[in-house]
């Protein structure tokens, strides 16, 4: 895996004739409006790393005990911040992606179940023991997605645009 990404499309009718419009009055670079919901989705995202939750604000699965006893903090999906801060936003004319480069990114978002690939076993340290273990399943702790509050800050972006560029004097 090398990272993960989300894609949504707008299917409120209202926002899409705004986007349509804007389409025409920004001559077809609908990039800044793309950039700004960009870094609006990245915002939220990080949120969630404060919250602990995924875009529905359902908490994320609560670590193992014994993993969590030797983690240098308590937050979930949080030992350096290095997945927190990976999150970026990619914008096209006609498309954002915000996602993860992160190599296990979408092992977090979407779950995984990790096996060995040149050793019989899997073998590591926790509890200040070492665990060997055919696999380890990691539960999918959703940190992309659009919530509601998402789709009205997108909502308000767009209309902020055509405020900007379409209803001019």
């Amino acid at each position: 895996m090398s990272g993960v990404a989300i894609s949504f499309t707008i299917s409120d009718a209202t926002v899409q004739r705004a986007f349509q419009q804007l389409e025409r009055a920004m001559g077809g670079n609908t990039r800044p409006l793309m950039s700004a919901i960009g870094v609006e989705l990245v915002g939220s995202t990080h949120m969630r790393f404060v919250t602990q939750s995924d875009p529905e604000g359902q908490a994320w699965q609560a670590l193992n005990t014994t993993y969590a006893e030797d983690k240098r903090n308590s937050r979930i999906l949080t030992e350096s911040g290095r997945l927190r801060d990976s999150i970026n936003s990619h914008a096209t004319n006609d498309e954002v992606r915000v996602g993860s480069n992160v190599i296990y990114a979408a092992a977090h978002q979407l779950g995984a179940t990790i096996t060995p690939k040149n050793a019989s076993h899997l073998f590591f340290r926790m509890g200040g023991r070492l665990i060997q273990a055919n696999s380890v399943t990691l539960p999918a702790r959703p940190f992309l997605g659009i919530s509601n509050d998402d789709e009205t800050a997108i909502s308000e972006i767009v209309f902020s645009f055509v405020d900007r560029y379409v209803t001019r004097p």
